[in-house]
């Protein structure tokens, strides 16, 4: 009996919506910095202050499991990045109770590399091919901190990929890769220190990539079975430009134009995301049925796996994923935001903002649920729906005791009832938005806005619901979540997907 194919069935993207402009950066450090005028082109996503790698793998994993919240055919999930907010917490364990997966599902963080994200795929492909797993959802975020004044500074992004791998639906089969293992350090990050440490670009280019990301190709392709000549599409993160990326293709045996776009011009390198963030990229833009794509990924050594499309990839073609994320973009220009949300600035937040925001970890895990998944609950003699669930319904014809059912509410429609702007309360995008939710379905929820522009919210307009942080202890080094509304603009409903955006 032959073995079944295994490979991507589905992908997911997200970028955030603001892109901080390279010129008002370069600008503003001109007086210190002259040199890096020339690096003022195009723009880099940022992600706003309630967003982390957590949020941003949440959102795309949202995108790629789509509106229908029954997710218990995922069994696996994989998380990669270097900048999870917990050092001992289960971080892939906080996306799976805001995804409401099974307590059955397997949960593992993959940190410590920019090769996270395929090395996460990497364990993905073998536990779906082991049958050890059936529905594997890989999940691959960063929101890198870098020093003010810096070329990381103008180079990276934020943003997150999402791919799921199986045995059936294939859009891209997965023929073999390779792993090299060399501890090449181009740059480091000290378990107490927040930025990392750079080493001489020159070294990493000709020694680095240039010497180990060809071995990686050479090893893939044997251990594939594929001719370097039929590779259509080189994934490979870089900052060193597209150009080299080129180089080394050629360098491979690959055809140089099969290089792809490393989104530097309108989104910047997102770390341990950026080689799914391309290869979803390329699969919304360029790849074909039949094309064969090599993803790589450098750093401590390199990963190259190589996929070959299938017709399923149409199947796809509603996902936002990174062109739809791409397209939904706000441009800002005022640096010192950037600089404020990334915690490089002290500022004085007032009287409003001093209270102990200790989070009661007991009530956290016996509401979980509700916390972490927006689960509320339905009646099952009245129908009515409420959050939060409580043992008597809120029904006023008729208070039921004890006869509701979880509800999941994080991917119903929904629409603003009433609403506020505050100036008044701490806020770290002032003013503070919030109000009443309604759903189409029922229920209600008080909830705090995000990703809204003073002057454009009113009642009535459309809501997404999407998972932030709410707030952060900074006494204890914890960060508490929760769900907030996002008002959907017209702009914002045509570039909610791929297709949109073409």
């Amino acid at each position: 009996m032959a073995q079944q194919a295994v490979g991507l069935t589905a992908f997911g993207g997200y970028i955030p919506r603001l892109r901080l402009q390279r010129k008002a950066v370069t600008q503003a450090n001109a007086w210190v910095a002259p040199n890096f005028l020339g690096k003022g082109k195009g723009e880099r996503s940022m992600a706003n202050w309630d967003e982390d790698a957590i949020t941003m793998a949440v959102e795309a994993a949202r995108d790629l499991l789509g509106p229908d919240d029954d997710r218990s055919h995922v069994d696996a999930l994989y998380f990669g990045s270097t900048t999870m907010p917990f050092k001992d917490r289960l971080n892939s364990g906080i996306i799976a109770a805001a995804l409401t997966l099974e307590e059955s599902v397997r949960a593992i963080d993959v940190a410590s590399t920019q090769r996270a994200g395929t090395s996460a795929l990497m364990q993905a492909l073998s536990a779906v091919k082991a049958g050890e797993a059936k529905h594997a959802l890989v999940l691959a975020s960063d929101r890198r901190k870098t020093k003010a004044v810096t070329s990381q500074e103008l180079d990276f992004g934020d943003g997150a990929a999402a791919v799921s791998v199986g045995t059936e639906n294939v859009i891209a089969t997965y023929l073999g890769g390779a792993s090299l293992t060399i501890d090449f350090v181009d740059h480091f990050r000290g378990d107490t220190e927040e930025f990392d440490y750079n080493w001489e670009e020159r070294w990493i280019r000709d020694e680095g990539f240039s010497k180990i990301v060809p071995k990686a190709v050479k090893a893939a392709l044997e251990n594939s079975g594929v001719a370097a000549s039929d590779i259509k599409h080189f994934v490979l993160p870089c900052v060193f430009g597209d150009k080299f990326a080129q180089q080394l293709a050629k360098r491979s045996g690959i055809a140089p134009e099969a290089a792809r776009d490393t989104l530097a011009a309108n989104c910047g390198e997102t770390g341990a995301a950026h080689s799914l963030v391309m290869l979803v990229h390329t699969l919304q833009t360029e790849a074909k049925p039949g094309d064969k794509v090599m993803v790589l990924h450098f750093g401590g050594g390199c990963d190259a796996l190589v996929f070959e499309v299938t017709d399923k990839l149409a199947s796809q073609a509603s996902k936002r994923g990174i062109v739809g994320s791409l397209k939904n973009r706000v441009e800002e220009t005022n640096y010192m935001k950037f600089l404020t949300f990334n915690g490089l600035i002290e500022w004085e937040k007032g009287m409003r903002a001093e209270q102990d925001k200790k989070t009661a970890l007991t009530t956290l895990y016996r509401n979980e649920d509700m916390l972490m998944g927006l689960v509320g609950g339905r009646c099952t003699e009245t129908g009515v729906v409420q959050f939060p669930r409580s043992r008597i319904s809120v029904n006023p014809n008729n208070h039921t005791v004890d006869t509701q059912e979880p509800y999941k509410f994080a991917e119903r429609k929904a629409k603003i009832l009433s609403w506020s702007a505050d100036f008044l309360s701490f806020s770290m995008n002032p003013p503070n938005h919030y109000g009443m939710v309604v759903f189409d379905e029922g229920g209600r929820i008080m909830m705090d806005f995000t990703d809204v522009e003073q002057g454009t919210v009113d009642s009535g307009m459309e809501v997404k619901l999407v998972f932030r942080i709410k707030e952060f202890d900074e006494k204890r080094g914890f960060r508490r979540y929760f769900w907030k509304a996002v008002p959907i603009t017209s702009s914002t409903a045509a570039s909610q997907t791929g297709q949109a955006a073409e």
